[in-house]
């Protein structure tokens, strides 16, 4: 009898811990649909993509340009990314880390920025926080990123 009440408290002691750690990645509205905040994006998310750069007053060709790295969220409304650029298969030796800010509407929907450059992107986000995607909303950019899937949680 001894042997089952241990047995018995063992298993709640784990359920509880389990419990504990276990973090929610979203919260859900009264209506159903997901709720997220700047925390729902924390982490390392790898991204690529290609687009084209165009020059300001439009006289010239539109430049092509690729674009790889990892955005880290820290899950506050801020973060770094670290970039490689290529411009007409250049490389542009992009300072890293390049800083940025983030809000993240409880639609998940919202905006990103890279902290003193005029680079600007329309950001959405999976409900649980696992998967974004980003358009650049700046003139003279053309280029959208396909989801980008979190790598670390951290």
């Amino acid at each position: 009898m001894k042997r089952k009440a241990l047995w018995i408290v063992g298993i709640g002691v784990l359920g509880s811990l389990a419990m504990l750690t276990a973090g929610q990645g979203f919260a859900i509205e009264n209506d159903g649909s997901p709720k997220c905040s700047v925390a729902t994006l924390k982490g390392r998310y790898l991204f690529a993509a290609q687009g084209l750069v165009f020059a300001p007053d439009q006289t010239e060709p539109a430049v092509a340009a690729s674009v790889a790295g990892i955005h880290v969220f820290n899950g506050d409304g801020t973060g770094h990314d670290l970039v490689t650029l290529t411009l007409d298969g250049i490389d542009q030796h992009v300072p890293n880390p390049n800083n940025l800010t983030y809000t993240l509407n409880s639609d998940c929907t919202g905006t990103y920025a890279v902290t003193g450059t005029p680079l600007t992107f329309a950001v959405f986000v999976s409900p649980t926080g696992d998967e974004v995607t980003t358009i650049n909303t700046n003139a003279g950019a053309s280029s959208s990123y396909p989801p980008s899937r979190r790598v670390w949680p951290k």
